[in-house]
């Protein structure tokens, strides 16, 4: 059965693509609004400002990959569609981070898992962080008006055999969960999300408001790396790129970019390396600083039956027992889900080498593998991360705190119950010298006594929020609640970069529906 690949028939329809890779001279190029990102907050805002009229150029520095690129083969995604070959780091190797680098961003890799922005969240930021018009209530149109543009609902199929522990487990042991929403229309639920999906199911942003916005007559530019923006006063008059070749290298092809408003979407890395590298006003030494991860811990786990974990939806359980147990500035929480099992992901994410590491692969089938996603920056003791500039673009310092070691011990112990509850014959809590554990009793006590230390305990993320947060005080942020600059008149922010802390839930749908938000005042400030 042949797929049509929408991009390609866009593409010949005479949609405005230019790829900076093939250009062999400098170029300028005008448009009411430049936005720098194609991801939720890009994509989102681009459909948006199109349909008000407005001319609208979407820079993305990643290459234009659609259905056709997509053969569910992890040694050709990682590379094509990953930062760094889904290889990226932290500044001391100890944190493996997954962010897409193609048009549409990581919505064109995620597992489509869609969650509202969690109440506690949003409570927190309204009391701690001077951030106005974001209550439930208020959200909570911009959510359904999102969910009912991506065609996000509950997945109706029965969980594959990975998600079903998790749900077996918490029914046992009484604990919460829920069916996870997902952002899919005609899925095949072959579990391949996270290499790009063949048959243009997932409604991520390279299949729905990106498309919308080139018929409406925006123009993309992919393979522009945005260096700089240039400033004066309280001003942006352009804004600078860099072409990239196919593999991603610099070019001696500069494009400049000028508008009337521009708009910083590029991710919770990127949008404040371009803020550093530009030298923006930042009196209150804030870019870059408060970088949340949901830093994230395994637990695998042997079953006598197949679990099969790289077929079936990837996502469509998860248990929120634990995210707010303490509060929202007590203990560190933590959100159990479950990652894909294919195998070059499972392999770099394990521990052990040579004849272990083998044995665990070989039994790759009767592997299940439990995720805690711990919720960070509410704790005094979780302060994040910080976004520094390097020599060749920027790293991500993360610290690990006695908080979150302390939320980690207390999450192996969960999972493992868990995985126990669920029919586990052993479980092997994913850090460097720990056994396989043949019951609770003996997890109970192993956990308790158990080594964590960086780099010995692997912890990977694919969530990276804050780094330039919104509020209304600008002593605790850079941009106000509708992502507007405290300090130039036309420049906004519309990624994850605006939380002022972690979520305790998976990012894309919170940054739909804030951007939606933000995006139909600023498209009514610039037509009014």
């Amino acid at each position: 059965m042949a797929i049509e690949d929408p991009i390609v028939t866009g593409l010949n329809s005479g949609w405005a693509h230019i790829n900076a890779g093939q250009l062999t001279e400098n170029q300028t190029l005008e448009a009411d609004v430049v936005i720098v990102g194609s991801g939720a907050g890009g994509g989102t805002a681009a459909e948006i400002l199109t349909k008000a009229g407005l001319s609208v150029i979407i820079v993305e520095g990643g290459p234009l990959k659609s259905s056709k690129d997509f053969v569910m083969e992890e040694r050709s995604a990682y590379p094509d569609l990953y930062q760094q070959a889904a290889g990226m780091k932290t500044t001391d190797k100890a944190i493996g981070i997954f962010q897409g680098r193609a048009v549409g961003g990581s919505t064109t890799v995620n597992w489509t898992t869609s969650i509202r922005t969690p109440e506690p969240a949003l409570a927190f930021w309204a009391s701690n962080k001077s951030v106005q018009g974001l209550s439930k209530e208020e959200l909570t149109p911009w959510f359904e008006k999102m969910e009912q543009r991506l065609n996000i609902s509950k997945w109706p199929f029965d969980p594959n055999r990975n998600n079903a522990a998790l749900k077996e487990g918490c029914e046992q042991l009484g604990w919460d969960y829920t069916v996870i929403k997902r952002n899919v229309k005609g899925c095949w639920n072959t579990g391949y999300c996270g290499m790009g999906c063949p048959v243009n199911a997932k409604q991520s942003m390279l299949v729905t408001t990106i498309p919308a916005a080139l018929e409406g007559g925006a123009t993309l530019v992919s393979q522009a790396k945005v260096m700089q923006l240039e400033h004066h006063n309280d001003k942006i008059y352009a804004l600078k790129a860099q072409a990239l070749d196919s593999n991603m290298r610099p070019l001696a092809v500069e494009v400049v970019f000028k508008a009337k408003h521009y708009i910083l979407a590029a991710g919770a890395i990127h949008t404040p390396t371009i803020m550093l590298r530009s030298k923006l006003p930042d009196p209150y030494e804030i870019i870059g600083k408060r970088t949340f991860l949901h830093p994230t811990l395994l637990s695998g786990a042997m079953f006598t039956d197949p679990i099969n974990g790289h077929s079936g939806a990837p996502q469509s359980i998860y248990s929120d027992e634990f995210v707010w147990k303490d509060g929202a500035d007590g203990e560190l929480g933590y959100k159990l889900e479950v990652p894909p099992i294919h195998p070059i992901l499972i392999a770099s994410k394990t521990i052990g080498y040579g004849q272990s590491h083998a044995e665990l692969m070989a039994n790759f089938n009767q592997l299940q593998v439990t995720i805690a996603l711990v919720r960070d920056g509410y704790h005094e003791n979780s302060p994040g991360g910080e976004v520094k500039l390097t020599e060749y673009g920027s790293t991500l310092d993360y610290p690990l705190t006695d908080a979150f070691w302390r939320a980690a011990r207390r999450a192996y112990a969960s999972m493992a119950e868990l995985q126990f509850a669920a029919g586990a014959n052993k479980v092997l809590p994913i850090s460097e010298g720990m056994p396989y554990l043949s019951n609770w009793s003996e997890a109970k006590q192993a956990i308790a006594n158990m080594n964590l230390a960086p780099l010995k305990t692997v912890v990977a993320s694919a969530h990276v929020m804050g780094g330039c947060p919104l509020g209304e005080d600008p002593k605790m942020s850079m941009v106000n609640s509708y992502g507007e600059s405290h300090y130039f008149e036309n420049l906004s922010v519309m990624d994850g970069s605006i939380f002022p802390t972690s979520l305790g839930a998976n990012p894309q749908l919170s940054i739909y529906g804030i951007t939606a938000r933000n995006a139909t005042r600023l498209a009514e400030k610039l037509t009014s």
